[in-house]
């Protein structure tokens, strides 16, 4: 498994997010979509990577940096290939490592409330984040879970 960083350029990077972004539009309303598009993704401020097993793109996610010590886990996903082997436990844990590494102090995200999202809000919870209310931007959502993790 290699874990890199990702300038989003890659034709298979695009339509990984495009699926990600159609299973969005599947499960949740288009009002409570907080998925970065690839335009979204390339800001200054946003470190993405990307998954690669044996030549196959099998996972991704982002930090969004908020403040110094603050930053926002974006685009988490696994392809349906390895959901449920560990790869995106794996990702997380290297992700929370960077974290670290930058002087982060707290890691927050949003995610849905949804059963489809379930798998992923007991990732977070085995990874050791909490439920919290809003952060940054966002506002209360019957339609959205935003959870934290004190580093």
């Amino acid at each position: 498994m290699d874990i890199r960083i990702d300038d989003l350029r890659g034709p298979e990077i695009a339509r990984f997010l495009e699926e990600h972004m159609a299973d969005m539009h599947i499960a949740s309303p288009p009002e409570s979509i907080h998925a970065l598009d690839l335009e979204g993704l390339r800001k200054p401020e946003i470190t993405f990577w990307s998954v690669w097993d044996a030549g196959a793109l099998i996972a991704c996610g982002a930090f969004k940096e908020l403040d110094a010590r603050h930053a926002e886990l974006k685009s988490m996903r696994t392809s349906h290939a390895v959901r449920g082997t560990g790869v995106g436990s794996k990702l997380l844990a290297y992700m929370l490592d960077v974290a670290r590494q930058r002087g982060y102090q707290r890691i927050s995200l949003e995610t849905g409330s949804m059963a489809f999202f379930e798998p992923a809000r007991k990732l977070y919870e085995r990874h050791g984040f909490e439920y919290c209310g809003p952060f940054s931007d966002y506002v209360l959502d019957p339609n959205s879970v935003f959870m934290t993790k004190v580093l």
